[in-house]
């Protein structure tokens, strides 16, 4: 049997736990009979990227005013990880959403968040952001695709890559220049059904095989004032704040997850089979790595949640969040090494699954900065020469405060009514 995650109970509550138990459930019965499917495929998978949406969770940061489930950052983490526990691919889908979702709550105006935001809750659209081009990578300000005022509309001209949710997206939030310098970037709400968008052919990759993360094309692609976020020139603010306060936790929430499969396809490994007449278990060579893996994974999780816990209590957390994404995704890589180690030959075949999860864990170390680029951030913050934080700036948009997130936690645990039942696929 599957050890379950070793928790925090500082940081999580019962509500939070229940949260878990149902997104564990959903992601057993619902995602795990369909990764087969998602590895022969090696494609988006649309269907279920639907389903996961349906389910609520896509809402979780979004207030109850607006539909959703309002349970914050440390909820949002938990939803993430437990859908990455089994499929790396469908928590990224998730973690990409939530991408989408913070470009809106921020920078939207009150006509935007009624009109997306709902609908996001509902599970009934699946919004994106899209910033990194071919040719600028993620040098943000390098970025040529544009925007050029004509009356009441823009007309977009460029492409977009490694966007995730690329092919199963309704909303993309696009970020192009408008003019020149760090003050010449604006962003644009673009609907999928847009003439003059399009989408490049889906790409095969190494791992996290269900999702999409391919490019988006803009030819004339007309849009109106009204989907604009925010001023001309916020552009490079929406680029930076959805990276640092949700791409950062997002993909280390995907990197907890696929790291906890590892330890517990490891373990389990290492029970069931046999060397000089006893378990691999018990000889001590393994155990040291097992115990190392296991020192990992609880590492990587207490830095995770105490992060996302920060970010939902509206403190300056920016170097925190930066160093969660390090110290998970390096230590995921770690024991994603150990583990091949004690799986020896075995941990090659497609048949087992932890070939997956080190395939997987991969894809989490360029996305929202590389593990190089927040040691550069971390070096800034240690010499004194790191600018302002996100977090500071925006404290007031990233929630109520803490004490109305933990009220309708409470609720949730009592009465079980924030929490969305588990819902079936459509005959």
């Amino acid at each position: 049997m599957d050890c379950a995650p070793h928790t925090d109970r500082y940081f999580t509550s019962a509500a939070h736990e229940e949260l878990r138990e149902q997104v564990r459930q959903f992601a057993e019965t619902q995602v795990r009979p369909r990764i087969p499917e998602l590895e022969a495929s090696r494609s988006v998978h649309i269907g279920l990227s639907r389903l996961i949406a349906r389910q609520g969770w896509i809402g979780v940061t979004i207030g109850p005013e607006y539909g959703g489930m309002g349970l914050g950052h440390l909820a949002k983490t938990i939803v993430i990880e437990e859908l990455a526990r089994v499929s790396g691919a469908m928590g990224a889908m998730v973690q990409a959403s939530q991408l989408g979702v913070a470009k809106i709550l921020h920078f939207g105006d009150e006509a935007q968040k009624r009109q997306w935001l709902p609908a996001i809750a509902a599970g009934q659209c699946l919004p994106t952001i899209a910033v990194t081009e071919p040719e600028s990578g993620g040098h943000v300000l390098g970025m040529s695709a544009s925007a050029r005022r004509e009356g009441d509309e823009y007309v977009l001209n460029g492409r977009k890559v490694f966007v995730g949710n690329s092919h199963v997206g309704d909303l993309h939030g696009v970020v192009v220049r408008t003019g020149e310098g760090s003050h010449g970037l604006s962003a644009f709400l673009v609907e999928a059904t847009r003439p003059g968008f399009s989408l490049g052919p889906q790409q095969e990759t190494m791992g996290l095989h269900g999702f999409s993360f391919g490019e988006l094309i803009f030819e004339d692609c007309r849009v109106p004032v009204e989907n604009r976020l925010g001023a001309e020139g916020d552009g490079l603010a929406v680029a930076y704040s959805s990276s640092i306060l949700y791409g950062r936790p997002n993909l280390t929430a995907v990197s907890l997850g696929i790291h906890q499969a590892i330890v517990e396809a490891t373990v389990r490994f290492a029970r069931e089979h046999q060397r000089y007449d006893k378990p691999l278990s018990a000889l001590p060579t393994v155990q040291q790595k097992l115990g190392q893996m296991q020192s990992q994974l609880m590492t990587a999780r207490v830095v995770a949640y105490h992060a996302a816990d920060m970010l939902d209590r509206g403190l300056p957390c920016d170097t925190e969040l930066m160093n969660a994404k390090l110290v998970n995704v390096e230590s995921s890589l770690d024991s994603a090494r150990l583990a091949m180690e004690i799986h020896a030959a075995h941990g090659l075949s497609v048949d087992r699954q932890i070939e997956r999860y080190v395939r997987d864990a991969h894809h989490i170390y360029a996305p929202a900065g590389t593990s190089d680029v927040q040691r550069l951030r971390l070096a800034e913050v240690a010499l004194g020469t790191s600018k302002g934080q996100w977090s500071q700036r925006l404290a007031a948009a990233l929630g109520e405060g803490n004490s109305a997130r933990e009220r309708r936690l409470f609720s949730a645990a009592a009465a079980d009514s924030a929490v969305p039942p588990v819902r079936s696929p459509a005959p």
